[in-house]
């Protein structure tokens, strides 16, 4: 699990949940890699895609795009 700092509230806030209190999002890093399916429950990323693992530390983030993508994130088949 990753806590987000208030830098992203913005972007988070402004936007729609996907369900309660959470997003599903695709977070861009700043070396080009996408991460799709990312789950952003209350300002902490609690899994990415179907694992609760978080392969990135909050300074690589360049981005974080809202999707709703429930599929890529293994909320739904």
């Amino acid at each position: 699990m990753l806590q987000l700092s208030d830098k992203w509230a913005p972007i988070l806030t402004n936007q729609a949940e996907t369900g309660m209190g959470y997003q599903i999002v695709s977070v861009h890093l700043l070396d080009g890699r996408r991460f799709d399916g990312v789950v952003i429950d209350s300002g902490f990323i609690t899994r990415v895609g179907r694992s609760a693992a978080v392969p990135f530390v909050e300074a690589e983030i360049a981005d974080i795009v809202i999707t709703h993508d429930k599929c890529v994130a293994g909320l739904i088949s």
